[in-house]
């Protein structure tokens, strides 16, 4: 499954729909991904469920973090979900991996992210867990998670059609 290289993610930003929207290619395009900034932080504030049938599930409830004046959010240590600012649309042949930026795991911060599956469409979210007992401080559209492309060896029949298909979009 090759990764796609800056060249090919070029391309597939200029498409239609583009593979990544809003983008600045300067800023956010890389050798081997595009960077996802963050737009909005929330507080878990319940517990989630997951069951063993597919309709047993509830994901946490949250509620907005506010920013400062300058988009800054002072974030203690914990577990916080975040949405990314770019919407993201992926072809039938086309799936995502999504990892942290290197500069916070070097402050104690990760970012969890999982398969972004061909045929999906929307803002994703991530979990943002803050380890530094310090904790972090993250301005609103700072560049948080790489989200690399991988080819499938054929093109899914039938993409994406989960609950989160068009997420905050």
């Amino acid at each position: 499954m090759p990764v796609l290289s800056r060249e090919e993610l070029r391309a597939a930003l200029a498409g239609s729909p583009p593979l990544v929207e809003d983008v600045d290619p300067a800023l956010q395009l890389q050798p081997n991904g595009i960077d996802l900034r963050v737009e909005r932080v929330q507080r878990l504030t319940s517990p989630g469920l997951l069951g063993s049938a597919a309709n047993v599930r509830e994901p946490a409830a949250r509620e907005d973090m506010p920013a400062d004046k300058d988009g800054w959010w002072d974030l203690h240590r914990g577990a916080y979900v975040i949405t990314y600012r770019e919407k993201v649309n992926l072809p039938a042949d086309l799936m995502g991996l999504l990892r942290p930026r290197s500069t916070l795991l070097r402050s104690g911060v990760s970012i969890h992210g999982a398969v972004w599956d061909a045929g999906y469409s929307g803002r994703g979210e991530g979990l943002l867990s803050v380890l530094n007992s310090r904790g972090y401080r993250l301005q609103r559209g700072a560049r948080v998670a790489q989200l690399v492309f991988f080819r499938l060896s054929a093109a899914t029949a039938e993409g994406y059609k989960g609950r989160y298909h068009g997420e905050n979009a």
